[in-house]
């Protein structure tokens, strides 16, 4: 689990709830900062109970739930008990408030979580952590390992990681943030590609010598008219579909397969797209069935890879990540991996991976994919 701290932001808005002295969170509260806020609360009669004994009653709701499927038993409530262990929540704010209702007077506690939790995926609650030994599961964002101080356990925190590269005869490395940077006309985690190619109805990304084609056109360079429609989505959220492949191919292989279907390799942006996507994948038989045992994997491309002109890793529509998930001491740059799959072995972490590899690969189609898609064009 993520090691939780205080946030003002949060308290804040748990503050203009419990101000309301309602336990619906029935009106929007607005965050310059936050999305996918996660919500407990507690109306209780003045004085029969603290903030840590109503905590309490929330951990206790822990003895109804049943971790192997996922769900709360018959008759009992579980969500507050969830949203309070989520594992990939990270920071908290509460605040408590006396309220008069019909002549008497009651205190209502509330609490926000962010990134929040309690998702579901087609109808199915993602379970809220991984059983296992602790810290085995921290990402890279959540980080190394913060013993608790009776050693029984641990949280996740902020790694550091050391360079293990360098940049061959086309670039430089960057020691600060061991990447390379390339010299003009060369691409590649070393620099070691050189590149052009003509796109008709996209354009170029010269990081990754590829097209970006526009919306309903496919193909290496765009010049495939995609026909809509294609199939229903595996998982909706948000708005966005995300399509699953059976087969298994390269990044690049990948890439186009989902650009001949209208879409793009998926992006995630939020915990709460990861979360479910992972809780998704892992419901899923993942093995690929692949001719060369060497490229037999169980793990699945998105859209994210370095990017050295840029020095960085970027989504292929070339923005910037504001959101991390790589599995802890990722990205390593081992084995040449510039390209990112979610890991089966890490819980659907990322890893970064040699771009020829072949995985199988999540396609994504946004709103104007799915017009198209609907209005049959």
């Amino acid at each position: 689990m993520r090691k939780m701290e205080w946030d003002e932001q949060l308290a804040s808005l748990a503050k203009e709830w419990a101000a309301s002295c309602h336990t619906n969170h029935s009106h929007q509260l607005n965050s310059s900062t936050f999305t996918h806020i996660g919500w407990n609360s507690r109306l209780n009669p003045h004085g029969v109970a603290s903030f840590s004994d109503v905590i309490d009653s929330w951990f206790e709701e822990g003895k109804d739930f049943v971790y192997s499927s996922g769900q709360c038993r018959q008759n009992a409530t579980c969500q507050h008990y969830t949203q309070l262990v989520w594992a990939t929540s990270s920071h908290i704010g509460c605040a408590n408030q006396l309220c008069l209702k019909e002549g008497n007077l009651w205190e209502i506690y509330v609490c926000a979580y962010y990134p929040g939790g309690n998702w579901e995926a087609n109808g199915r609650l993602v379970t809220p952590y991984k059983q296992g030994v602790y810290c085995s599961l921290c990402t890279s964002s959540m980080s190394g390992c913060y013993r608790l101080w009776d050693h029984v356990g641990g949280l996740c925190e902020i790694p550091r990681n050391p360079c293990r590269m360098s940049c061959g005869h086309h670039g430089h490395l960057n020691v600060s943030s061991c990447k390379c940077k390339c010299d003009a006309g060369f691409t590649g985690r070393f620099c070691q590609v050189r590149c052009s190619v003509r796109c008709v109805h996209g354009h170029f990304k010269e990081e990754e010598c590829s097209c970006l084609c526009d919306v309903g056109y496919g193909g290496a360079e765009c010049t495939a008219k995609v026909q809509f429609p294609l199939r229903s989505c595996d998982v909706t959220i948000d708005g966005e579909c995300f399509t699953v492949s059976s087969e298994a191919d390269t990044y690049y292989g990948a890439k186009m397969h989902c650009q001949e279907q209208g879409g793009i390799l998926a992006q995630i942006h939020n915990q709460k797209v990861q979360d479910i996507l992972a809780f998704y994948l892992s419901q899923l038989e993942t093995k690929n069935e692949v001719s060369n045992a060497d490229f037999e994997t169980q793990n699945y491309w998105i859209g994210l890879s370095y990017k050295p002109l840029k020095d960085s890793f970027r989504w292929d529509t070339g923005g910037i990540p504001r959101f991390s998930s790589f599995a802890f001491g990722q990205p390593d740059n081992q084995g040449f991996g510039n390209c990112v799959e979610l890991q089966a072995s890490s819980a659907f972490s990322w890893n970064d991976q040699r771009c020829k590899t072949k995985n199988r690969y999540i396609c994504q189609h946004a709103a104007e994919h799915i017009a198209q898609w609907h209005n049959g064009s």
